[in-house]
């Protein structure tokens, strides 16, 4: 019989030689969980993966999935992001910055409607980077600041992350989205903060913009802005009221996505059926991440991998902040192979059961592992967010994580301060009204 250790040690190498060799993450997943059922109790092991498959699929927070996509598809064809990057560009361009602080405030607000990095980085990436290009801003700077404010899809809600790990956690999505709105504001200051320095210290690096000519002009930006602000608002005012379920919440949001391209963009039937054929594209790749992922989850929970980790992590005897560094430096290095689901679906069940034997609450771990991927997006070899922008841009990728790395600083930054004061990420979700 082979040790605990030793087997689970050969399944995530599976599990990695299975990515490596370009297999897509759901089967990359699944092959490793069933050989290691099969390994550790033969054919009878098997006999739960219908029961196991059938209770992750149940899930009510799931259908939340879908909805936020679709309404993410119906803004994005409908041709209204100018209009966010127009109206940000304009009220931002007297900052130290200039359009790079556009780029960063731009991709915050995408998030709002959009959650995920690469669609908001690809998104607002093809928008600036022509205006950046043509205004000769530094090349490095702005690819990097495009990939960094790409990550802010996933932390600021709503955040199909922070979906899939509240579903498989069994944590109150609403309270997850809830808890991502002040650390994703805080990175976002912090991201501005750093290129309002960087555009002093360099001022070859950013070019003079000129600021709004009238109150007029003013005025407009925010006419621009107004109906995103509007979705945004009652899209997570009614999570944050307990009027509404993540489900309902994602709904208004699509009935409010129709009504901004009906009114300032584009609508029309191909561009809904195109939509909706994106989202279940979209939606069923997703889904069978998480179908393969509650496989695994079953797989180290039947040989029992989850108590002998907690119990030798206990017997280590760290401090709250010591677990938190070793975890940091485990992302750290898995980020630079493994794509972000694939490292929550493979980590998340060995680690949930040791963060609760700490006290560690399940919201506050979920943001800190959506800080993880982030991370992992844009730090090379596999940072999804550096090629986007770099096929985007048609630069060099070594500019683009030279123009990174600094972000990624910015990120380190955040996740000390959250671990030394974790009331920033939990006093938002503690002042939610309950559902009715």
């Amino acid at each position: 019989m082979i040790s605990p250790g030793i087997d689970i040690a050969i399944v995530f190498l599976v599990f990695i030689a299975l990515l490596g060799c370009g297999m897509a993450i759901p089967f990359a997943i699944g092959v490793p969980a069933a050989l290691y059922l099969y390994i550790q109790g033969g054919l009878p092991a098997l006999k739960g993966v219908g029961l196991v498959s059938y209770g992750a699929m149940a899930s009510s927070a799931l259908t939340a999935v879908p909805l936020f996509i679709l309404m993410s598809e119906i803004l994005q064809r409908g041709g209204v992001s100018p209009r966010v990057y127009r109206g940000l560009s304009t009220l931002c361009a007297p900052l130290p910055g200039g359009l790079l602080q556009t780029n960063i405030a731009g991709c915050a607000m995408f998030s709002a409607i959009c959650g995920s990095s690469v669609a908001t980085a690809a998104t607002i990436g093809n928008v600036a980077l022509p205006q950046l290009i043509a205004r000769k801003y530094d090349g490095a700077l702005s690819a990097g600041s495009l990939a960094a404010g790409g990550t802010l899809g996933i932390l600021i809600p709503p955040s199909l992350v922070m979906i899939i790990y509240g579903a498989f956690t069994d944590t109150s999505v609403a309270r997850l989205f809830m808890a991502g709105i002040v650390p994703g504001l805080l990175l976002t200051a912090l991201f501005m903060l750093y290129i309002a320095v960087h555009a002093k210290l360099v001022p070859s690096a950013v070019p003079k913009e000129p600021g709004p000519s009238s109150i007029l002009e003013v005025m407009r930006a925010f006419s621009d802005l107004l109906p995103f602000l509007v979705l945004i608002v009652l899209v997570f005012g009614s999570l944050y009221l307990g009027f509404a379920t993540p489900t309902e919440a994602a709904a208004i949001g699509c009935a409010l996505a129709i009504v901004i391209n009906a009114v300032w963009g584009q609508l029309s039937k191909a561009l809904l059926v195109d939509a909706l054929r994106e989202t279940v594209r979209a939606s069923g790749a997703l889904l069978f991440i998480v179908f393969s992922a509650a496989l695994f989850s079953y797989a180290i929970t039947f040989a029992g991998v989850g108590e002998d980790l907690t119990r030798f992590v206990v017997n280590l005897q760290l401090s709250k902040y010591e677990l938190f560094l070793v975890v940091f430096l485990l992302y750290l290095v898995l980020g630079c192979f493994v794509e972000g689901l694939g490292m929550i679906v493979i980590t998340v069940p060995l680690l949930h059961p040791v963060m609760q034997q700490y006290g560690v609450d399940p919201v506050f771990f979920g943001i800190m592992l959506v800080i993880f991927v982030e991370l992992g997006l844009i730090t090379p070899p596999v940072g999804i967010n550096l090629f986007v922008i770099q096929s985007t841009w048609g630069g060099r990728l070594s500019e683009v994580i030279r123009g990174a790395m600094p972000f990624v600083l910015m990120m380190i930054v955040l996740l000390g301060i959250l671990v030394i004061w974790p009331g920033i990420v939990m006093w938002l979700p503690d002042q939610m009204r309950p559902p009715a």
